[in-house]
């Protein structure tokens, strides 16, 4: 089990790592942002990529609660404790977020964008729940590296030590997620939703 949820979480972790760059790139603008999905999009919008993906998603859903529920009494130490609740908090947001997203494309009719992605963000009060509903999220992914390359790396690198390594992956994780929150509510101007998405923010 542990193996098949490691091959499905490499997997997801690439995804993930081009979909958060192309969210850091709405610090360019929305527009950038959308060119650059759509670039993206020649890669894993089709019927062959996006089966694998869902498969691998599924796979770390059902790995990662059996997992949880093997290993959440037998943990000792920070590490092991972030690594097992930072991954039941991503095989639950990942099922929220792919039914939230098929929901949206199958029934809604609506391209899942950016703005389908930040209309909650930038609507208060809604936005009380979506801003730690993605923090959490982001938080978590580092998180969930950062254990991982904490019970792997045995060396120490530049002088610092594999325990300082994963603070540091940590750090990154919660810098990152203020930087990608500036972005995608477009600093304090705010970013204006396109009518169509209204529906999903009760407008």
């Amino acid at each position: 089990m542990r193996r098949i949820h490691y091959i499905s979480g490499i997997t997801i972790t690439i995804f993930i790592s081009f979909h958060l760059f192309n969210h850091g790139y709405s610090l360019f603008g929305v527009e950038e942002h959308i060119q650059l999905m759509d670039k993206f999009r020649l890669v894993y919008r089709n019927v062959f990529a996006e089966t694998f993906l869902l498969i691998a998603v599924c796979v770390q859903i059902f790995s990662g609660i059996q997992l949880f529920l093997k290993r959440r009494k037998n943990t000792t130490g920070f590490f092991e404790k972030l690594q097992v609740w930072s991954g039941l908090y991503l095989a639950v947001f990942f099922l929220f977020h792919l039914g939230a997203v098929f929901s949206g494309r199958l029934f809604l009719d609506l391209d899942t964008n950016i703005y389908f992605g930040i209309a909650g963000l930038n609507t208060f009060p809604i936005n009380l729940f979506f801003i730690p509903y993605y923090g959490f999220a982001i938080f978590s992914f580092f998180g969930h590296i950062s254990t991982i390359h904490y019970a792997k790396m045995k060396n120490n690198i530049l002088g610092i030590t594999p325990k300082k390594q994963s603070v540091l992956i940590l750090v990154l994780g919660v810098i990152l997620t203020l930087v990608l929150f500036y972005g995608l509510t477009n600093g304090y101007k705010g970013i204006e939703i396109p009518k169509e998405y209204h529906i999903l923010i009760g407008k």
